[in-house]
């Protein structure tokens, strides 16, 4: 069985990626998967708590053996010139506990817009900040949320992969506030 660690949306929070990465050794998982939105906040969002981009970065490249990342809207070439591990690819497929995991930060492909795909797979998104699962026709769409700027009225979160179950945690505490198998 593998243990995945989601999380996406960082955008330069130092104080919540020091949160996610305490997470991180609690949850001890076998890879981080990280969607997008690492350093930068964007020109829409309000700067989180304690932005701090260099800081993220020395948090980030520590983990570096243990990251797969997919570049978000905020992510750019610069941003890969200071990580210690590739950020540029717009997707990933991911093969863990028998799911086919289609991976992309939300901004090109979505649930409106979805990877190409087979019946039962699910794409994992970032992007909007609010955490989701969603049964569709022939997939299943999931957002961890964000650890750096939620929205909608959600906490700022990660998702952890076990047994073939995804749960949405609250990264300040780590409590489960949502699991895969009560909603989709």
């Amino acid at each position: 069985m593998t243990k995945i660690l989601i999380a996406s949306d960082l955008h330069g929070s130092a104080y919540f990626t020091s949160l996610l990465t305490d997470r991180i050794a609690e949850e001890r998982p076998d890879r981080i998967l990280l969607l997008g939105d690492l350093l930068y906040h964007g020109p829409r969002n309000d700067l989180p708590r304690d932005y701090a981009p260099k800081e993220v970065i020395a948090m980030l490249n520590s983990l570096k053996n243990e990251v797969l990342a997919i570049r978000g809207n905020c992510d750019t070439e610069v941003d890969q010139m200071v990580l210690a591990f590739p950020i540029m690819a717009d997707y990933a497929a991911i093969f863990a506990d028998g799911l086919t995991i289609l991976a992309s930060h939300g901004h090109h492909f979505n649930d409106k817009n979805p990877l190409p795909h087979r019946p039962g797979d699910i794409l994992l998104c970032g992007h909007t900040h609010v955490p989701v699962c969603e049964k569709h026709e022939d997939f299943i769409f999931m957002n961890p949320g964000s650890v750096g700027i939620p929205k909608g009225g959600s906490c700022h979160s990660y998702m952890v992969l076990e047994n073939g179950k995804f749960l949405w945690k609250d990264v300040e505490n780590g409590e489960v506030y949502m699991c895969s198998e009560e909603i989709c």
